[in-house]
């Protein structure tokens, strides 16, 4: 096409004119890819904690025996309500009653969708601001009878007097949740008040599935965001075999594990059940979304 009817003056193309634009073309396109990549490293970085990452992942969608692809939230923290539900699924309830400390004000946490579903608990909080925003926001089901609320600061001397006289439940029940972002190792270990089938921990994912740490005990302990918090998954699998558990699975994003009784596990889960074969990483990026905020109970 000719020059002049693309608009483009005939002096533009001769005399290096050309050269002059194309140069300014390629002066526009670095500095617009620079400006992407700046903005790339310093607003949108993709964390990752492992290379293996998206093979493990794969490896684990693929196979239904894994707990991985279950997950979803409707109350919990990320996917552990789906997760619960499945290893349910698979190994059946008994008497529907939890125990579960370290809930806030309990809105998001592992036992609010089972209050929806007809189960019944104890829920410990440490905060008295928390425990008395619980006490308002699940009024409802407080009133009901299903559920109790202590507040109370967990320490592994006095958890099973908190579950046993305040809390007022002994003997079996399906569900333990264990989240209080230090001693939950020592907390466990201490349990035993109550015998759960199943037992939902966090654990700290910052460590390889091989390594055995263990935060040491403190009473007076309060988590200061920092890495000094719970036990690797490796010390929780040691520790749950040594008490009658099985590892079973984690959660997506590397908070939680879970483990259930020997006897019930049979044929149902995953093998070999070791932190090596069931370890998530940290992936504290992803949030899980389930429709709009919740602001009180709404179950009946």
């Amino acid at each position: 096409m000719c020059p002049t009817r693309m608009g483009v003056s005939p002096k533009i193309w001769g005399g290096g004119g050309i050269k002059k634009i194309l140069e300014s073309l390629r002066r526009f396109w670095w500095s617009e890819f620079t400006n992407r990549l700046n903005l790339f490293e310093t607003d949108n970085t993709l964390p990752v904690h492992r290379n293996d990452c998206e093979i493990e992942t794969k490896r684990r969608f693929e196979y239904p025996i894994f707990l991985d692809r279950f997950g979803y939230k409707v109350y919990s923290q990320n996917d552990e309500d789906g997760i619960i539900e499945e290893i349910f699924k698979r190994i059946g309830t008994t008497n529907k009653k939890f125990v579960e400390f370290g809930i806030q004000n309990g809105l998001e946490s592992n036992c609010h969708f089972l209050l929806h579903k007809g189960w019944s608990g104890l829920w410990i909080e440490g905060s008295k601001k928390y425990a008395d925003e619980t006490r308002v926001l699940f009024k409802k089901v407080l009133e009901s009878g299903r559920l109790t609320v202590v507040n109370a600061f967990i320490t592994a001397e006095n958890i099973n007097r908190l579950i046993d006289e305040a809390g007022n439940i002994t003997g079996e029940i399906d569900l333990l949740s264990i989240d209080i972002d230090g001693n939950d190792y020592w907390v466990w270990e201490a349990i035993n008040s109550v015998k759960p089938r199943v037992v939902a921990i966090e654990y700290n994912a910052k460590f390889p599935p091989g390594h055995e740490w263990i935060m040491a005990y403190d009473e007076h302990h309060v988590w200061s965001g920092d890495d000094e918090h719970g036990a690797s998954l490796k010390a929780l699998e040691l520790l749950g075999e040594r008490l009658g558990f099985q590892l079973v699975g984690t959660n997506f994003n590397g908070v939680n594990a879970f483990f259930v009784r020997k006897e019930l596990v049979k044929d149902s889960f995953p093998q070999p059940a070791t932190a090596e074969n069931l370890y998530n990483p940290v992936r504290y990026k992803i949030r899980y979304i389930s429709g709009h905020p919740s602001r009180k109970y709404t179950g009946s």
